[in-house]
């Protein structure tokens, strides 16, 4: 007959059961599942054996840290040790855990038979509901307050980043980016429709919608609009030709006139429009200085829209990290992919790293070529952002030098650098660059220790100041 044990891990501790007659359990499923509501019936069925509480939230979170992980913590490891029948016995045993890898951990440590399908799910599921009534001392608030706490704590280790390097910004940057352009393309295409009633020859002249935008806002009654602002028009504009071409227009226009409250309204939406193209332009800006941060080789290899996109398709930069390049090369092209594959037909040579300014120099022969080239730099760059602790751009520097050396390989024949004489030398540029930041870092780190010394020596002074006052103005009275 073997012997079942469950171990389970509470957010208070590890703990440890012992079912009562396994082969009888095992043959009655049903009957678990009804008896796991009951705690009278599921009391009967289980019995504690060990409890071992965490000494602290720290232990707690490296305890579950390491459980989610699949690996054996030492203080599992212990008590696994301390509290299972011996060695000799641990043949006829089987151990119940909820987990297929801390199962093969545990084998692998203790030479133990474990399982986690049949009956054991079950029996974790009564110990989950009637845990605080199986362990003395240990009540339904107490309980509430380990599982919040370590909740808490354990969420933010998953999600623990440096605030300078995280990719989800990133992420939320590049998709507002796209909608702004639609929504900027369809508001300036509105903007032209309705005041080219008012004057329709504007629309030819001054093609670009932002300057357009500005040239209405500016206008408004073309009627009212004298040459005295010849020079403010001008300036919007950054040309005499077109300045001139839009007074002239004026004279012969066969747009309608058009009511106050109309131009009022015109003018309320170019405004609107013209501010949405400058919040585009820093949003631009700050997609530069954040792929800068968190990717800073793969935005000097392919440009940072083309590097947010491919990170925020991918998910995040971890995940792109763990791409292979040619996932990488036909990332954004899945549905031309599958087609292709279902219909036999060929398949896509590039995806989103089209974009690239690389593919587009190519010839039109070499286009698949330069892809699969350039992906495969992308998948490095990736890693190296992913993995390295201190960002720099030294490496995409060389990998996007060595994608323009084998363009010119394709088009003249003239031999690139080998990749290796070419990582070389990025490695030694990039631990210099290393050895500069550390230091920088160190001496900033020195002054903040100094500044805040010098900040709580002032406020000690300050205080035995008012001290020593105190103690005069009681002596005079």
């Amino acid at each position: 007959m073997s012997n079942l044990y469950i171990l389970y891990e509470h957010a208070s501790g590890y703990a440890l059961f012992r079912v009562r007659e396994f082969e009888e359990i095992g043959m009655n499923l049903p009957q678990v599942e009804a008896s796991v509501v009951d705690l009278s019936k599921f009391a009967t069925v289980v019995k504690l054996v060990a409890f071992h509480p965490f000494q602290s939230g720290v232990n707690a979170l490296d305890n579950i840290n390491a459980v989610s992980e699949g690996l054996v913590h030492d203080d599992l490891r212990t008590f696994l040790d301390t509290n299972l029948p011996k060695e000799k016995k641990r043949a006829k045993m089987s151990l119940g855990v909820a987990d297929t890898r801390i199962a093969s951990a545990v084998n692998e440590l203790f030479s133990i038979t474990c399982q986690h399908t049949g009956v054991v799910p079950e029996l974790l599921r009564g110990l989950r509901l009637h845990f605080p009534n199986l362990v003395k001392g240990l009540t339904d608030q107490n309980q509430n307050k380990a599982q919040l706490g370590l909740g808490h704590a354990y969420s933010r280790a998953k999600v623990k980043f440096n605030v300078n390097r995280v990719d989800n910004m990133i992420i939320q940057s590049i998709a507002l980016l796209d909608q702004l352009d639609k929504d900027i393309n369809t508001f300036a295409m509105r903007i032209r429709e309705w005041y080219g009633y008012h004057f329709p020859e504007l629309i030819k002249i001054v093609p670009d919608n932002y300057t357009y935008a500005r040239v209405v806002h500016l206008i408004k009654n073309r009627k009212e609009f004298s040459n005295d602002r010849e020079e403010e028009l001008e300036a919007i504009t950054m040309d005499s030709g077109k300045t001139a071409a839009v007074f002239e227009a004026m004279k012969t226009t066969i747009g309608m006139d058009i009511s106050p409250i109309d131009l009022i309204n015109i003018e309320s939406f170019a405004n609107r429009v013209i501010h949405l193209f400058e919040y585009r332009k820093s949003l631009q800006e700050y997609l530069r200085s954040k792929m800068g941060q968190v990717a800073p080789n793969l935005a000097m290899l392919i440009g940072e829209q083309v590097g947010a996109r491919l990170i925020a398709h991918a998910g995040s930069l971890t995940n792109l990290a763990k791409y292979p390049a040619s996932t990488i090369q036909i990332l954004g092209a899945e549905k031309a992919l599958f087609r292709a594959l279902k219909t036999k037909g060929n398949t896509p040579k590039y995806g989103l790293i089209y974009h690239s300014s690389h593919i587009g120099k190519a010839n039109t022969q070499n286009k698949g070529r330069i892809s699969r080239y350039l992906a495969n730099k992308c998948a490095i760059a990736s890693r190296i952002d992913c993995f390295s602790e201190i960002p720099t751009s030294i490496f995409g520097d060389r990998l996007k030098q060595q994608v323009s050396d084998r363009l010119k390989f394709y088009d003249s024949g003239e031999l690139p650098p080998k990749n290796v004489d070419v990582m070389q030398l990025a490695l030694q540029e990039a631990e210099t660059e290393r050895e500069e930041i550390l230091a920088k870092e160190k001496k900033r780190k020195k002054k903040e220790k100094k500044r805040r010394k010098e900040a709580e020596a002032a406020a000690n002074g300050n205080g035995t100041v008012a001290l020593e006052e105190g103690v005069n103005n009681m002596e005079v009275a």
